[in-house]
């Protein structure tokens, strides 16, 4: 993959225009969100947030054993009781 080098500038009011070749590799449509992660001091990493929660569906396979909710909620009370104690 080549890298694109794209540049934008920002206006007094905090805008960008994010540039055509960054929008459509990000396949950015209006009204999508996007989420700045720093990566380090001073460097953030730009990811769309533009896939549906059902889209994902399958994405990391069948769970290997079914949790019931009881289950996760006495696993986090007890992290939770955990991380007090230290």
């Amino acid at each position: 993959m080549v890298p694109v080098m794209s540049y934008a500038k920002l206006t007094t009011q905090g805008r960008i225009t994010i540039p055509r070749k960054v929008r459509k590799e990000l396949r950015l449509a209006p009204g999508d969100k996007l989420e700045f992660l720093q990566i380090a001091p001073g460097r953030f990493q730009i990811v769309a947030c533009n896939k549906k929660v059902t889209e994902l569906k399958g994405m990391f396979g069948s769970p290997k054993n079914a949790v019931s909710i009881e289950s996760m909620n006495q696993a986090i009370a007890h992290r939770a009781a955990d991380s007090h104690q230290s």
